[in-house]
């Protein structure tokens, strides 16, 4: 096993494509996720990583040095964005199990997680917290072709209050365990968003409510006051980064949303009045609602050693949650694609497209909110979301077509990042 995987990773870097190199891929068609139209023969050139041009592979030619991927019979589409993912979390280890692992286990797990979700057609994941900036060095590993994976737009450490979801409550007094960016009042927690930015961290992760798979917290409680929402809002846009809030509670998720915050994660149990705050802010508000891996949390956790509360707490919002997510979806919300990856395994997330349709989305909709939806919320336009000119040679195939039949997307044919067939 480690000498394969090994020569797997030493085969994907001999694949790096020297500088100025010139890739081409062509397929039979291509879903034009801006559009919502299917075009068909495309050639997409890819140079040093980014989309130079898209044409006709019918007319146009190219030369014996132009490194050809061919995908015939296959169904494109850009690689797809998980907007809310913990790649140093694993669902095998649930409730106490996991302290019957050193700390470094952790991020060194995550390394295979990383790999699973490039296998599975995310090219691009936002990882919303973790512990020991792992997240960051994931990152960093990837950039430098150490090690196999997606881009990563990481959080490092989540802030939030104390005794609260993104803090350390499993364990008694005499640990003293403590959330490294937990802090109280508006000043210590802008001081936190300082601390996880100098630290390499791309986007501001807060609990601005309970959660599920915390202990001694329920999801509605609202634990950060919208006076402290609003600092970390404000201190994490001067520095140009976005803020994602963790937010189950109706009272929570008006409050985040009024203080400035950038995407609600989960956002299940939000009211009418919420929705109606949401469609209609001015400055955008994306609800990021992970509304699939209660499927496996329900199977396997108790297995897993979740424990029973948690698995109460998750019966509780797990259909509340898919019914808000078709209300919101009816009213206009913005909408992106995040799973919890690490909650349920990494290399089923995209199993979620299909509830997302189940739950109100054509498959059109449920891919913009893997694509050009997800790139708008990371302010990344430019770079991710779209096969475009400009934008990175990130793409997916798969058999079939997906805007028939949005299950096809949990069975991916290739993956190229970057112009590098990496799957």
């Amino acid at each position: 096993m480690k000498f394969s995987m090994m020569g797997a990773l030493a085969a994907a870097m001999m694949a790096m494509p020297a500088a100025a190199e010139t890739v081409v891929v062509t397929a039979e068609r291509m879903v034009d996720v801006v559009s919502g139209k299917t075009v068909d023969y495309l050639a997409v050139f890819i140079t040093d990583g980014r989309i130079t041009s898209v044409a006709d592979a019918r007319t146009v030619k190219w030369g014996a040095d132009v490194r050809h991927i061919d995908l015939s019979g296959k169904t494109i589409l850009p690689g797809l964005i998980d907007m809310h993912v913990h790649l140093d979390r694993n669902p095998l280890y649930g409730g106490y199990t996991g302290l019957q692992f050193t700390d470094s286990f952790w991020t060194a797990q995550g390394v295979a997680n990383a790999r699973a979700m490039l296998k599975a057609g995310f090219t691009t994941v936002r990882n919303v917290g973790s512990e020991n900036y792992a997240d960051v060095g994931y990152k960093q590993a990837i950039d430098e072709g150490l090690i196999v994976g997606p881009r990563i737009v990481p959080a490092a450490h989540s802030l939030g209050a104390t005794g609260g979801h993104c803090d350390q409550t499993y364990l008694p007094p005499s640990f003293k365990a403590k959330g490294v960016a937990v802090g109280d009042g508006p000043q210590e927690l802008r001081q936190r968003v300082r601390e996880q930015r100098k630290y390499g961290a791309e986007v501001i992760k807060i609990c601005a409510t309970g959660g599920v798979f915390s202990r001694n917290t329920e999801p509605g409680q609202q634990q950060l006051s919208e006076e402290e929402m609003r600092s970390i809002a404000d201190e994490a846009h001067q520095w140009g980064l976005r803020v994602a809030a963790h937010a189950h509670g109706a009272a929570g998720i008006k409050a985040a949303i009024r203080a400035g915050i950038d995407t609600i994660e989960h956002a299940s149990l939000v009211d009418d009045e919420g929705i109606r705050l949401a469609a209609a802010r001015k400055q955008p508000v994306w609800f990021s609602m992970d509304i699939y891996n209660t499927d496996y949390t329900q199977a396997e956790g108790k297995k897993n050693g979740v424990l029973e509360d948690n698995l109460r707490k998750d019966r509780e919002v797990a259909q509340i949650q898919r019914d808000n997510f078709r209300k919101a979806h009816a009213a206009g919300v913005r909408m992106v694609f995040g799973t919890d990856a690490g909650v349920m395994p990494h290399g089923t997330a995209a199993g979620q497209f299909r509830t997302m349709v189940e739950y109100g989305m054509t498959p059109i909709e449920a891919m913009r909110a893997a694509t050009v939806n997800a790139a708008q919320a990371l302010g990344r336009e430019k770079d991710v979301g779209a096969i475009a000119v400009g934008r990175y040679g990130d793409i997916v195939a798969v058999e079939g077509d997906p805007l028939k039949d949005v299950g096809v997307l949990t069975k991916v044919s290739a993956v190229i990042k970057g112009g590098v067939r990496v799957e």
